[in-house]
């Protein structure tokens, strides 16, 4: 037999599992060296800046929500706040605090999603939800109560929990009265027990250590747990206003991708998401949250990307808290919008998708009308760092068999929860040996 450093492999897996959207990978290894590594999203463009142009400024919210099903409340936060830095409107404290709610909903839905269907049956050995439901039927039954109560805040504000409605430039369609807020309190207190539950499975997790030299990036916010606002920060010395993204980031197209990879200007990959809002944003917690996290044992911060399904149970537990606080002190806005007159004007904005920090950029003409659009997702921004993760974990592929190199790769990328548009499973996997 060669000697590993002699051997050659090739890895070709056709489609990734257990992510949203297609996305294929190729990794060649010489004499233990990777020699060539594409992360292939080879699923068609779906021109949506294109299509916004032309469009009234009042339709973008709406349209922009059609962009992703887990996600469209940050497709219409990052829009609404966006154009309404152009127009300079104003919105009401009460709205402001509506939308943090609205925000709460879908981390509270899109993570337990994650970390129960998608990346759990990766720690636990399972091949996919279904079969960890056979072996763990409780843990899986958890993730749908606390999915569905995410869901009721997102209904209840947008109208419906997929592809809501309810938001608009200046604020919402109709503000919900006291008593429909205070109906959704039992069904929290119930998720905040099953995500602390949650946090301490997950924690107890045999967790790969592949930590490494890693630039997180995401926003905070001088008082709160960034969602809605904030400045840019890294944990490499970045700090500056989320208006400065273009200033301080690059894309550029890669040959075997449809989706644009992104880098630092000057430097290379960063990485978005939970696990980079809890490194930068840990003492904006607050105390209860804050402490079960300690008390998972995983130091923060950390720069171990295993650690990330940690990092979405921790935001989970933040996001249940944060939304019985909300409900509590809610006193409904005097107008649930505020009116503006459209104008010819740009505006840019950042919010925390669940992802992690998703760009949107627009110009009007002088009556409101879309001219350009531009928008950067989460995922995109995440592409390069989850090569490098990939490329970093090659050597160990080397000898492995055919379904534990699988399992070692998907995992790694399952690590970002990437959003690229619904799969299901590397259905095909070819691996060359010399």
């Amino acid at each position: 037999m060669p000697s590993t450093e002699r051997k050659t492999r090739t890895i070709r897996l056709g489609y990734v599992a257990r992510v949203e959207g297609e996305v294929a990978l190729q990794l060649t290894m010489r004499g233990g060296r990777v020699s060539d590594l594409k992360l292939k999203i080879f699923e068609p463009p779906r021109f949506f800046e294109a299509f916004l142009r032309g469009r009234e400024s009042r339709e973008v919210p709406d349209l922009v929500a059609r962009i992703c099903g887990i996600c469209p409340v940050a497709y219409q936060m990052s829009a609404v706040h966006a154009l309404e830095a152009m127009f300079g409107v104003s919105v009401d404290p009460a709205v402001r605090m509506l939308r943090r709610l609205y925000y709460c909903g879908e981390w509270i839905e899109s993570h337990a999603l994650h970390v129960h269907m998608l990346a759990a049956p990766d720690f636990l050995g399972c091949e996919s939800i279904f079969t960890m439901a056979e072996r763990n039927r409780e843990a899986v039954e958890r993730g749908l109560r606390i999915k569905k109560t995410g869901n009721a805040i997102v209904a209840l504000l947008g109208g419906r929990s997929v592809h809501p409605v309810g938001t608009c430039v200046g604020g919402f369609t109709r503000a919900p009265r006291r008593q429909e807020l205070a109906a959704l309190r039992e069904d929290l207190k119930r998720a905040r027990d099953d995500v602390l539950e949650c946090l301490k499975w997950v924690a107890g997790f045999d967790l790969p250590d592949r930590s490494g030299d890693i630039e997180f990036v995401s926003l905070r916010h001088p008082d709160e747990y960034p969602m809605n606002e904030g400045r840019i920060v890294s944990s490499k010395g970045i700090d500056a206003p989320a208006d400065s993204f273009d200033e301080l980031f690059e894309e550029h197209q890669v040959s075997y991708s449809n989706a644009l990879h992104a880098k630092v200007r000057g430097r290379g990959a960063y990485f978005v998401g939970p696990l980079a809002r809890v490194n930068l944003n840990f003492d904006r917690l607050g105390a209860e949250v804050a402490s079960a996290a300690a008390d998972t044992g995983i130091p923060w911060p950390n720069s171990n990307p295993y650690t990330s399904i940690v990092a979405r149970a921790v935001e989970m537990l933040y996001a249940v808290h944060e939304a019985l606080r909300i409900i509590d002190a809610y006193d409904p806005p005097g107008t649930p919008h505020a009116d503006f007159s459209p104008r010819a004007a740009t505006g840019r904005a950042i919010t925390e998708a669940p992802r992690g920090a998703l760009y949107h950029f627009y110009e009007t003409d002088d009556a409101g009308l879309i001219r350009r659009a531009r928008i950067v997702p989460p995922t995109s921004q995440n592409q390069a760092q989850i090569e490098a993760d990939l490329r970093g974990l090659a050597p160990q592929l080397l000898d492995r068999t055919h379904a534990e190199a699988t399992r070692m790769c998907e995992m790694a990328i399952r690590n970002y929860d990437p959003c690229i548009s619904c799969s299901t499973h590397f259905l095909r996997l070819r691996i060359e040996r010399e």
